[in-house]
């Protein structure tokens, strides 16, 4: 069976794990942190700072707290994502508006969002589905309408980027994911890019249990103590050294990932077009980082059909995200819907292809055959 996903294994894992575990310092904050922060500050042109965390999801969460969302707070996110999206602002108390997504991109649709809008909107989260990214000038602008922040969810987009501008830097905030299906793994694990400078201090204190440590390892207060709110999301220096080691291997892996990429693109869109299946719309200005590639089936019932057909012939897929506003939790957690029908649909039929840095053209080969065998 070619699995959907195969977590990736840089040629310097082991040595950046021996360096750490020689060490003497695995706790977090260390050496490697330092320089796996570095590399992702290189990568983010214009951020202020990065601190990585134990996963996306928790960056998320130090989001929230950083910008003080809170009861009484309305926060935008789209349906179709992870429910790390919505539940990061729910756990501070935040009331959760769910929007629809753009057909053609499946990201969060501004014309949505914009009938989302109150004066007690905190934040937006746009979520760049499978490292396309949102149109950020109109979300800009609508965020800028009532005073709100803009987070993104970039957790599909390391190493994307739109109009020549990387993913991640649009926003007050993004984060990152280094979860084992992500293109830089370290089986779990995240990140948070600052890109305003007035968030920095607050994000690290959060970070830090509430504590003002950083500032006592800075040299700028002689002690340190709690003087706010935080939790520990810091992850060691191991998680950091896999970091450290994707990012090393990042020209080779990413090469990979966009070979098995362009393969499916041009080898299924025949087939695609004659049987009413749907492939992923690049655009003009947006460069993806082949996190993903996703085939749109006509209905739920030929995409279950499809899935089917793919594991009797050896191959893997999956479908994606269950509709966040359909939840039960959005009975508590979220204002009433207006209206997904996009992504009610979307849900219904869109199915993942097997894709990671070790896919050989033999494993392509064959999932290329498999799909063209199919009839929806």
């Amino acid at each position: 069976m070619i699995p959907f996903n195969k977590p990736p294994n840089p040629r310097s894992l082991f040595s950046r794990l021996g360096e750490v575990a020689e060490s003497g310092h695995h706790s977090g904050d260390g050496p490697m942190s330092r320089r796996a922060r570095e590399m992702l500050e290189d990568l983010h042109t214009g951020c202020v700072a990065v601190l990585l965390t134990t996963s996306c999801t928790h960056a998320l969460e130090l989001s929230a707290l950083t910008l003080d969302v809170g009861v009484g707070d309305e926060v935008i996110v789209p349906s179709f994502t992870f429910v790390s999206t919505a539940n990061a602002f729910a756990l501070r108390g935040a009331t959760i508006r769910f929007a629809d997504i753009d057909e053609t991109s499946l990201n969060i649709s501004p014309e949505s969002v914009s009938e989302l809008l109150t004066a007690r909107t905190k934040v937006i989260v746009p979520v760049h589905y499978a490292g396309f990214g949102c149109d950020m000038t109109a979300l800009g602008v609508l965020a800028d309408s009532v005073g709100a922040a803009v987070v993104e969810d970039n957790a599909h987009g390391l190493f994307g980027s739109l109009n020549g501008k990387p993913l991640g830097t649009f926003g007050s905030m993004s984060t990152l994911s280094f979860h084992e299906t992500k293109n830089i793994s370290a089986g779990e694990g995240g990140a948070l890019v600052i890109n305003d400078p007035d968030y920095v201090l607050r994000s690290e204190i959060a970070r830090e249990k509430g504590t003002n440590r950083s500032q006592f390892f800075r040299g700028m207060v002689d002690k340190y103590s709690w003087v706010s709110l935080g939790s520990s999301w810091l992850p060691s220096e191991f998680t950091a050294a896999a970091v450290v080691a994707g990012l090393e291997n990042a020209s080779v892996s990413q090469t990979a990932r966009m070979h098995a990429w362009n393969r499916y693109y041009a080898e299924i869109a025949d087939w695609a077009r004659s049987n009413g299946v749907r492939m992923p719309n690049i655009g003009d200005q947006r460069v993806h980082p082949a996190h993903m590639f996703y085939l749109l089936l006509p209905d739920v019932q030929s995409r279950s059909r499809f899935i089917d057909h793919l594991r009797v012939e050896g191959v893997q897929s999956v479908f994606h995200y269950v509709p966040l506003h359909t939840a039960l939790a959005a009975e508590r957690y979220a204002s009433p819907v207006l209206s997904c029908p996009v992504t009610d649909r979307v849900s219904d039929c869109l199915v993942r292809l097997p894709l990671f840095a070790d896919i050989s053209d033999r494993e392509i080969d064959t999932v290329v055959e498999s799909v063209l065998k199919f009839v929806p």
